[in-house]
């Protein structure tokens, strides 16, 4: 929450409800109304849609200290535009829009915290989508894996384990599985990373990183 005053972010900590969810339980579903903000405190939340075809893509994946469903708050009504499913045990501090209201009346510099919040994930989103537009594929799954490293990685660690099936990694560079599959197969030929049942090991980091550029 940076940028938002250290007295708001307590008001806004102290005034949540703190919730727990294991791994593959659904935190929220997409096209149900929309009441609170989540501000993650610990696990990963993969924030998943529904493709025209029937398929579900995922989009992002959440690490501790980011929020998400931060469209409850801008307004009353409002539908889940995306599902969020627990990737590991999580725990959240839920704020619900009702909640903020009273807060945002009270003390009206408490909207920064979802200004704070909206900046982080425009910040993203454009990212992405001039990958999207500008990058081939395989940049696109290497600069994903390079994000999740540093989702899933610890300070100093030399190889980083990514807990994701190629399905997720699919939705997240915007390709198909069997790309992703081909792809990170050439990875792991160079010895960049090494795949099993549902997860990426990433081997040589700065290998990963000069792939991206």
């Amino acid at each position: 929450m940076s940028g938002v005053p250290e007295a708001d972010v307590q008001r806004v900590l102290t005034s949540s409800r703190r919730s727990s969810y294991q791994a593959g339980q659904t935190i929220f579903a997409e096209g149900e109304p929309g009441t609170a903000l989540h501000l993650l405190e610990s696990g990963h939340v993969a924030i998943r849609v529904a493709t025209a075809t029937g398929e579900v893509a995922t989009l992002t994946v959440v690490a501790p200290g980011e929020a998400f469903g931060e469209m409850a708050l801008l307004r009353r009504s409002s539908l889940r535009t995306a599902t969020a499913v627990a990737l590991d045990p999580v725990t959240t501090l839920a704020l619900e829009s009702s909640t903020f209201a009273r807060l945002r009346a009270e003390y009206p510099s408490v909207e920064r915290l979802l200004v704070a919040v909206l900046a982080a994930r425009v910040s993203r989103l454009s990212g992405h989508l001039v990958d999207a537009l500008y990058l081939p594929v395989d940049k696109r799954l290497v600069r994903r894996l390079l994000e999740l490293c540093r989702v899933y990685g610890e300070p100093g660690a030399t190889r980083v384990v990514i807990p994701l099936t190629q399905e997720d990694l699919a939705g997240l560079a915007g390709t198909t599985r069997p790309t992703v599959n081909t792809l990170l197969r050439g990875l792991q030929e160079s010895g960049t990373i090494a795949l099993s049942r549902g997860k990426v090991e990433v081997l040589d980091p700065a290998a990963l990183s000069a792939a991206a550029t």
